[in-house]
């Protein structure tokens, strides 16, 4: 049975089938990798108004220029130029953003061939679209087996059809160069389509493929970047970060592109601290370094090399002072004058429990057992206060003797009582 309503994220649309069997597709907002806020909406501009950004599957899109003479709008399924047939995309982005756009990618509209937009998709163009959608994943999987039949050394990580069905684009992942041209042979003979095979990097491929960070946000490489810059170990080390290549390491196992954020804004507050390579002298002692917080440029310092109890914090400008006095034979008063400040540590213990969320169960109190009527009818004298109760046996520990007493039994009060064993 086939489903009445399709979620195709890959492609950010929304595939409806009616009862009468037709098929109707529409533009879903937000579902679209590499998307872009229009926030010039509205806003009209004359040289603007021919070009349209038509999105296609996954992270591949491209600007277009309307040649049809048909009024296109955002959403719109429209019918493009492409190098061997046509091809069918989503209309993203419509005016003045356009060319914000063509500026980012430094496209020049004087200059730069455009590919052409023919016409608005029909019910036809639609379900042939989808025919062909239908046949990618199981031409991926089959193409995977004949690459690992060949012997080649590549991982094929997905597979686009064009929108006529007539092509379809091969994305691979390699370490160095395949010689592909017997795999191209097979795959025309077995699929009976035109193939083009493009290389792609472990980043690009995790863009493809989408996912959640550990920050619990959508991949960077899926959400805007498109320009990969090489990432290094020396991002992490300068943000005093721990060299842990399980941490460091994103969904595509490279370091994360993230790294690179704030490198700028640490390198520059590193610039303004000293290195301290010696314990700095005071007249009380020397006082070694513990630990320094680098975006706030204050640096901790400790009498005891192998203790963080009292640390002593001093800002970087007062630790170029105390270093310029020590070249000079100087030497501060003592550090202990001021008030002892750790740094400020977050615990998280406790924020990964599994039952941080329960609700806090409630004792139910015990309900009190009515009084019991003896035989002639008249109800039990009720048990007396524990004030009178407690009157009542220091009376009784006086008549024995006091607490320390024994009683007539030879045991202490309050002592449990042996239990007796029968004789035989």
């Amino acid at each position: 049975m086939i489903e009445s309503k399709k979620y195709d994220c890959s492609r950010g649309c929304v595939v409806e089938y009616g009862e009468s069997g037709e098929t109707e597709c529409t533009y879903r907002q937000g579902c679209c990798k590499l998307e872009v806020y229009d926030w010039l909406a509205g806003v009209s501009q004359e040289q603007y108004k021919e070009f349209f950004e038509v999105r296609f599957k996954n992270t591949r899109k491209g600007i277009y220029r309307n040649t049809s003479g048909q009024s296109i709008k955002t959403g719109d399924l429209v019918i493009v130029e492409s190098a061997n047939g046509h091809d069918l995309g989503i209309v993203t982005l419509e005016g003045p953003i356009v060319g914000r756009q063509m500026k980012c990618r430094r496209i020049n509209p004087d200059t730069y061939e455009f590919k052409r937009i023919y016409r608005k998709a029909k019910l036809f163009d639609i379900e042939k679209w989808q025919e062909a959608i239908a046949r990618e994943h199981e031409t991926m999987i089959r193409s995977r087996q004949i690459a690992a039949e060949l012997g080649l050394e590549m991982k094929i990580g997905d597979v686009e059809f064009q929108g006529d069905g007539t092509k379809a684009i091969f994305y691979y992942i390699a370490d160095g160069r395949v010689d592909f041209r017997q795999l191209i042979k097979v795959f025309a003979e077995e699929f009976r389509i035109r193939i083009e095979m493009k290389q792609i990097g472990a980043r690009q491929e995790a863009g493809l493929i989408g996912g959640l960070g550990v920050c619990g946000r959508e991949l960077c490489c899926s959400n805007y970047i498109s320009n990969f810059q090489s990432i290094t170990t020396s991002a992490a080390r300068c943000q005093d970060l721990s060299l842990n290549p399980q941490k460091l390491a994103g969904q595509c196992g490279k370091l994360k592109c993230c790294l690179n954020y704030e490198t700028a804004a640490y390198v520059d507050a590193q610039s303004r601290i000293p290195k301290v390579h010696e314990p700095l002298e005071f007249q009380d002692g020397l006082a070694y370094l513990m630990k320094t917080d680098i975006l706030r440029e204050i640096m901790y310092f400790s009498y005891d090399p192998s203790s963080l109890a009292n640390l002593y914090p001093l800002y970087a400008e007062e630790v170029w002072d105390i270093i310029k006095m020590n070249r000079r034979g100087e030497k501060p008063e003592s550090l202990k004058s001021d008030d002892v400040a750790a740094p400020e540590f977050v615990t998280a213990v406790g924020d990964d429990s599994i039952s941080r969320f329960d609700e806090a169960r409630k004792r139910k109190r015990k309900k009190k057992k009515p009084s019991q009527k003896p035989e002639g009818g008249q109800p039990v004298a009720q048990s007396e206060t524990p004030k009178a109760a407690g009157q009542q046996r220091n009376e009784g520990q006086k008549r024995s003797g006091g607490k320390g007493g024994r009683n007539n039994k030879g045991r202490r009060n309050g002592d449990r009582p042996k239990k007796e064993t029968p004789s035989e």
